[in-house]
């Protein structure tokens, strides 16, 4: 079969290669791929700016969907034909995980998805909504499940509240999606025209130019008639952080997440003391936590917003588009 396999750090070190058919563990499950779906941490693990234990040769990417092929003796869950997507975290079923859970993370340390068959442990996939194509199925595993931990688990999102997010990546894009089908308003920031006019149609009922408003925090307060939001989707770090707790309503969560711009931040104590905020981190989400996303996908018929699909066989055309900064998913399928 043909994999995908990362020699050493450095996009020329990876390289599409034979390698054999693996059969699966009495608890293990072997899937044929349809749909892999990039994130920047695989783009940040390929090119050594996020550093965790590997093992040469690793096979990167965690985000996948596909067929059952076959499964171990003593799996009940999944049998040959279904269609499923794979879980970030194999181990992490519920509640707080374990540093053993937490750490085993698909695409690195543990190998990933970019393979045209792959061994997943029964607890480390699930059924998803068959509305979805396999491709958008692919989109959920980090960027939708840390959106949904974000808003609706850690913030307990309500229809008549605001959210704040910032910009048009997955995570962003999942969480405007997510809020606006629970019937949640959402103000975006954006520097792009282009992404200003397609957040609008995606639903956002504002959207922040930050090239005209570079003191967005003051416009998202004006934007509610100075109460603030209820939430932020805080993907930027930096001193986005600062304005992102400066835009907030007395109560308001800030969810801080994912490969951030900048990872460190200089913040004022006082408003989070004063104002009763939270802040949260946010390291995507348990099995659970997938389940009852997928179930408010099946109910509400969410579409997962796709920039652009590549060939399996073109992934560094598709690592070169995450670059560019996609306006939601980047995949490769292999069809």
């Amino acid at each position: 079969m043909k994999t995908w396999q990362l020699e050493k750090l450095g996009r020329a070190n990876l390289h599409l290669v034979e390698t054999p058919k693996p059969e699966p563990g009495p608890s293990e499950i072997l899937v044929r791929s349809k749909a892999i779906s990039l994130n920047f941490r695989d783009k940040a693990i390929i090119e050594g700016s996020y550093v965790i234990p590997i093992d040469f040769p690793l096979v990167p990417g965690s985000d996948l969907a596909g067929e059952v092929v076959s499964v171990g003796a003593n799996v009940t869950r999944f049998k040959a034909g279904d269609q499923v997507v794979s879980t970030f975290q194999p181990l992490w079923l519920d509640g707080i995980p374990t540093v053993e859970a937490r750490n085993a993370t698909l695409g690195g340390p543990l190998p990933g998805v970019l393979a045209e068959y792959v061994l997943l442990p029964d607890t480390g996939a699930l059924a998803y909504p068959e509305y979805l194509t396999p491709a958008q199925a692919s989109t959920l595993p980090i960027a939708a499940v840390t959106a949904w931990v974000a808003l609706f688990k850690h913030g307990n999102l309500q229809p008549s509240e605001t959210v704040l997010i910032h910009g048009s990546g997955g995570v962003s894009l999942f969480g405007l999606q997510l809020a606006r089908a629970l019937g949640a308003r959402v103000i975006a920031t954006s520097r792009s025209a282009t992404k200003i006019h397609l957040l609008k149609q995606l639903g956002a009922s504002d959207v922040i130019d930050t090239t005209k408003y570079p003191a967005w925090d003051e416009e998202a307060r004006s934007l509610t008639q100075d109460c603030g939001v209820d939430h932020v989707l805080e993907v930027v770090g930096g001193e986005y952080l600062q304005r992102s707790i400066a835009a907030l309503a007395l109560g308001g969560h800030v969810a801080v997440i994912g490969f951030m711009e900048s990872m460190t931040s200089t913040i004022s104590l006082p408003p989070l003391m004063l104002g009763n905020l939270k802040l949260q981190g946010v390291g995507v989400g348990s099995r659970k936590d997938m389940v009852e996303l997928l179930n408010f996908l099946e109910h509400h018929r969410v579409e997962p917003v796709i920039d652009a699909s590549y060939d399996f066989s073109d992934l560094p055309d598709a690592l070169d588009h995450l670059d560019r900064g996609p306006f939601g998913k980047v995949v490769v399928e292999i069809r």
